[in-house]
């Protein structure tokens, strides 16, 4: 009754059934509004588009997901829509992974364990070991990959973005879909583009947050 009156929910005309109202957005849109790491990641999400030609996005941290906070979209196809607010699961996304090989490994692990690793597709690594594996390797290169684990044609690059205080604020990624890029060619053209506008996006962390 109070969400009703206060204009966040509505009963459906014919079914009776509440749903949420526009007004909802409000909240969100307050929150994006006041971020000043999206203010700050804007300029680099777009250079990093217009130089890979594929859609760039910032991600933060929000207990075992991360929620999309802003993206530049290619002109090109992409074969999944995450419109703004949208949620993925750290240990299968190469955002996620990014954020994760950023912590303290014994923080991994300990995230890694309470998540509930499901396989959305045939290609999703449940295994703990394979995981931590790939975190490794994050964080050896600098950066991450999903390789069509949460959705089929959809591979990821992701890279960390770190505050002052060493740890890990959100991550970069970037679209590569499978009907464009091999795992070998994305790794090898992207994840330099990926990494340096991550770190360039860091410095920037740093000197103003």
């Amino acid at each position: 009754y109070t969400l009703e009156q206060l204009g966040f929910i509505r009963k459906h005309p014919q079914t009776r059934r509440y749903q949420l109202t526009p007004h909802v957005l409000r909240v969100g849109y307050r929150y994006l509004a006041a971020n000043p790491l999206i203010d700050l990641a804007n300029p680099f999400l777009s250079e990093l588009t217009n130089a890979t030609t594929e859609t760039s996005c910032l991600t933060e941290v929000d207990g075992l997901e991360m929620v999309y906070v802003a993206r530049f979209i290619s002109t090109q196809f992409v074969p999944v829509h995450m419109p703004i607010g949208s949620r993925i699961p750290m240990y299968c996304t190469a955002s996620g992974r990014a954020y994760l090989s950023a912590l303290p490994e014994a923080e991994a692990l300990a995230l890694v364990r309470a998540s509930d690793r499901v396989a959305h597709t045939r290609h999703t690594l449940i295994d703990e070991a394979a995981i931590l594996q790939e975190l490794a390797i994050g964080r050896q290169r600098g950066f991450c990959v999903n390789r069509e684990e949460m959705f089929l044609g959809d591979m990821t690059l992701g890279a960390p973005v770190i505050g002052r205080n060493g740890r890990p604020v959100a991550a970069v990624h970037l679209v590569a879909p499978t009907n464009r890029w091999t795992p070998e060619e994305a790794e090898r053209r992207l994840g330099p583009e990926l990494v340096a506008c991550a770190r360039s996006l860091t410095n920037s962390v740093r000197a103003l947050m």
